[in-house]
């Protein structure tokens, strides 16, 4: 009896030891806090600046063509790096790209930032700071999404977390337009200085709430990552190519809108700083509150992740082409109130279909390529508002935008096909 007692308390003490070091290696509230950080201070870095794009104009006399090319510019260069930095943070670890990358970003906003100050011709400098954090938004923020999948083994924790830091990032865009608007009022180029604070305020964090080990592991050797990768696409690419298409067109139609929005509210209605931004945010809480609440109603069910996606870009669709047969800024922001719902629904159910359907040695680099599709409708948003009101077409835009939020619907209903789940 008494082997048998002591037999039975040895197995106790390793099972409490055990799941005392599976509690350790959990992450806490802090680290989740680290990481949402990072979407927020890139949202920051780069929508904040819409509502300055009219003031920027004037003042550095630039086209509006050419001002939303300082949104356009940081997005190309994002798309172009951002499948590299995945790739780097599968063999390096992901703090080790994080980091670096927060550091760089810092540097192009100061960069960006000192040209629209001590420059009489500033325009080409700042693109190239802004180039800079392209660079830094490529290894940042498309990591934070694997970073997550690493950190958690529940489905239902990682489909909860995807859908705070999603939120986080609409919160951004949130208070992006008020704090851009009421930092450009002060003086036009202050929100350029304002990034370097925000990514060392991140870098903190990152550097003392998040563990490394909860970040690094062994990588696999490049032919065989390279095989997977392959092997991935052979057998789950219907779903992840429309997916990613699904991603492009959201953001095409939120930063295309947003822009337009900023445009009229300007120059139709005479909004001007902390009013216009304070405007802008309106259709953007909706998008936030709607990434939250979604996030939080999911959790491992890819049946209802499919719906909602589905959902939301019907809702986005009608909503867009309801713009073009109503006039009046109150009807036009209540529409797009419901268009933000939309996007918000859809963008927690997107990262958690990505995160959870990838195996952790490919999913920084798969996730990677989802974010660069992103940045592909952020890039390409701004530009094509802003030729199709050049040439006289803002009838039509509505029309376009609502033809194109349909077609990610369709994308949904066809191609996303989970399996059921309990």
């Amino acid at each position: 009896m008494d082997f048998i007692e002591n037999s039975l308390l040895l197995k106790e003490k390793k099972s409490s030891k055990t799941s005392s070091k599976e509690k350790e290696k959990q992450p806490n509230r802090g680290a989740i806090l680290a990481i949402s950080s990072i979407p927020l201070v890139m949202t920051l870095g780069n929508s904040m600046l819409i509502p300055v794009l009219p003031v920027m104009e004037d003042r550095i006399n630039i086209s509006p063509f050419q001002s939303s090319m300082v949104i356009t510019v940081y997005s190309i260069v994002a798309i172009i790096l951002i499948p590299l930095a995945g790739f780097l943070s599968d063999h390096i670890g992901r703090k080790k790209v994080i980091i670096p990358s927060l550091i760089i970003t810092a540097v192009g906003g100061f960069l960006s930032g000192w040209a629209a100050w001590r420059m009489e011709d500033p325009y080409t400098l700042i693109l190239i700071g802004r180039a800079l954090q392209g660079v830094g938004a490529a290894g940042a923020f498309p990591i934070v999404m694997p970073l997550v999948g690493d950190l958690f083994k529940d489905e239902e924790k990682v489909s909860s977390s995807l859908g705070a830091i999603e939120t986080a990032n609409t919160f951004g865009k949130v208070i992006s337009p008020i704090l851009g608007a009421f930092l450009a009022g002060i003086v036009w180029f202050i929100p350029f200085f304002s990034i370097p604070i925000f990514c060392a305020i991140s870098i903190l964090l990152m550097a003392f709430l998040v563990k490394r080990g909860n970040t690094e592991y062994e990588p696999i050797p490049f032919r065989t990552f390279i095989k997977k990768i392959k092997e991935i696409f052979k057998n789950e690419g219907r779903w992840l190519i429309s997916v990613f298409i699904i991603g492009i067109i959201l953001f095409f139609v939120l930063f295309g809108v947003l822009v337009y929005l900023s445009d009229i509210l300007e120059r139709t209605y005479h909004f001007k700083d902390v009013k216009k931004g304070l405007v802008l945010a309106i259709p953007l809480v909706a998008l936030c509150l709607s990434s939250f609440i979604t996030g939080k109603v999911i959790k491992k069910n890819k049946v209802l992740m499919k719906w909602i996606t589905f959902g939301g870009s019907v809702l986005l669709a009608l909503s867009i082409t309801a713009l073009s047969f109503f006039d009046g800024l109150w009807i036009l922001i209540s529409l797009f109130v419901l268009s933000g719902i939309g996007i918000g629904a859809s963008l927690p159910c997107l990262d958690t279909l990505i995160t959870d359907g990838i195996e952790k040695e490919q999913r920084g680099t798969i996730t990677s390529i989802y974010n660069a599709m992103r940045f592909i409708g952020v890039a390409a948003g701004p530009p094509a508002i802003a030729l199709l009101l050049k040439y006289y077409l803002e009838g039509s835009l509505f029309f376009i935008l609502g033809g194109i939020s349909l077609l990610a619907a369709l994308l949904t209903f066809m191609a996303i096909k989970p399996e059921k789940t309990g």
